[in-house]
């Protein structure tokens, strides 16, 4: 067996045994959870200085600074094209299977009468029919305008809350002791309050971070946008300066070598930490009493999610990388696992980084000219799996709250994806955020978004490796068509 077979058995092996321990022993998987948060500190450390180092280098070694022009549209229109194809996939599975019907998402007693008894709402007379209520829900008195956030989970005839407050102004409040209807539906989300932006915005705001106020504080947050634009200036000046630039080129030279030697040593620790990051994310969600049973009360969802990646993952992406870039599948699928794994684990494209750019250059032999400044930029607007989610979670949730969605409201969920994942940067769960603009586009209820929020770790895993994924197709395919061969050597110009 081959020291690379082996590395892939010891990192899925290592996925495994975190499930387990920290499926059956939650509590002592959180002992083990920094090992992974090393481990992701390791690979965050080394994304900066790789970006602009190899970035600068893939610029200066092009000679002609107008061969990026072709690059990067070529570049640009694969992640466009892509990201859509990949929304069309959601948006057909997630109509064929409709895994909202029959989602409960709260209810309505317009004429039950209750009692509060201090923080508690006694329905008399009546139940509940669904007592699965916990603290994702509120319930509101409609009677009195006023709501509850639920403290703890409901049973059939008394809910629990953790404070009223106005349900106009949000301000504290003392309800009647008595009254007639309730409401009790879901909330909406901590990670998505204040979160409420346009697509315009989030665009806008792609375009104007791209050209930072401050380098360094870009540095600082791992912005790979503007710091991609910034290589990729100075990188373009190195090049008309001649002679003059030599010295300057042969340092970043040998820093981008030190880099990826330094890549290289943190793969080594793989193993330990993947198992770390898994161990302590399932422990962190309660083991599998925590987390199965919520991911078969939305297994339909997530089935469709799923399907949904792995269509695009094991079929479109293939098929692309097969017909167009002209690429043995199977051997450049096994090259680039170490990256996938380690995508699977961190849930992030930016992370993930620096393995990418070893297993696309040195194992499958694409030069560093072009996967410098695809893989970078991939890493930060190409996000196919995120596209995805968001289009079938948009559904779902439509599904959910019995809202029917014709072909206009399909082409606007069609649009705001695409064009929403670019704004998604390449950190966990930044796809709950750009989620927003799609509901508001198709004016859906953000609330839906706490429903499915329980399981999203997960499901962010899952997208997170098919991003990656689509960008490692992505430096194959813009490999071809600069006319590089499968036996390239990586380090030509």
């Amino acid at each position: 067996m081959s020291q690379h077979s082996r590395f892939l058995l010891y990192i899925l092996g290592s996925i495994a045994l975190g499930a387990i321990v920290g499926g059956s022993f939650p509590d002592q998987a959180l002992h083990a959870k920094f090992l992974g948060d090393i481990f992701l500190n390791a690979l965050k450390m080394i994304v900066v200085p790789l970006v602009v180092a190899s970035m600068i280098m893939g610029v200066t070694n092009l000679g002609d600074i107008r061969k990026l022009g072709s690059i990067g549209k070529r570049t640009i229109i694969y992640y466009m094209v892509t990201t859509a194809l990949s929304v069309i996939v959601g948006l057909i599975l997630v109509n064929i299977i409709k895994p909202g019907l029959g989602v409960s998402h709260g209810e309505t007693l317009e004429t039950v009468a209750y009692r509060i008894e201090g923080k508690q709402v006694l329905l008399l007379n009546s139940s509940l029919s669904d007592t699965q209520y916990d603290s994702r829900h509120q319930v509101l008195l409609e009677d009195q305008g006023i709501v509850g956030a639920l403290s703890s989970p409901a049973s059939s005839d008394r809910i629990s809350v953790s404070d009223w407050t106005s349900s106009s102004t949000g301000e504290s409040v003392t309800p009647s002791p008595s009254g007639f209807g309730i409401r009790i539906d879901l909330g909406v989300a901590t990670k998505v309050q204040g979160k409420d932006r346009t697509i315009f915005q989030v665009l806008t705001d792609v375009v104007i971070g791209m050209v930072p106020e401050n380098i360094f504080k870009a540095m600082v947050e791992t912005d790979v946008l503007p710091l991609i634009v910034f290589s990729l200036l100075f990188g373009g000046v190195l090049t008309t300066l001649g002679d003059v630039a030599k010295p300057v080129i042969s340092l970043i030279a040998g820093i981008n070598e030190t880099i990826m030697k330094i890549v290289h040593i943190v793969i080594t620790f793989a193993p330990v930490g993947i198992f770390g990051l898994i161990a302590g994310r399932m422990g962190q969600s309660g083991g599998w009493a925590g987390f199965l049973p919520e991911l078969i009360k939305l297994g339909w969802y997530a089935s469709t999610v799923i399907s949904g990646l792995l269509i695009h993952g094991l079929v479109v992406l293939p098929l692309i990388l097969l017909f167009i870039a002209r690429r043995n599948v199977a051997t450049f699928v096994n090259n680039q696992l170490p990256a996938l794994t380690t995508a699977f684990s961190t849930a992030s494209s930016s992370a993930t980084l620096p393995l990418s750019i070893e297993c696309v250059t040195l194992k499958n032999r694409i030069s560093n000219r072009v996967s410098s400044f695809v893989l970078p930029l991939g890493a930060t607007i190409n996000m196919d799996g995120t596209a995805l989610y968001e289009a079938v979670a948009a559904i779902f949730i439509a599904q959910v709250y019995g809202i029917s969605l014709g072909p206009f409201e399909m082409v606007i969920i069609f649009l705001t994806a695409t064009l929403a994942a670019i704004g998604a940067a390449g950190i966990p769960e930044a796809g709950l955020v750009t989620m927003v603009i799609v509901l508001r586009a198709v004016n859906l209820p953000i609330e839906g978004i706490t429903l499915i929020l329980i399981i999203d770790w997960f499901l962010d895993r899952c997208r997170t490796t098919v991003n990656v994924w689509g960008d490692a197709v992505g430096a194959a395919v813009i490999a071809h068509y600069e006319g590089e061969t499968e036996n390239a050597d990586p380090q030509a110009a």
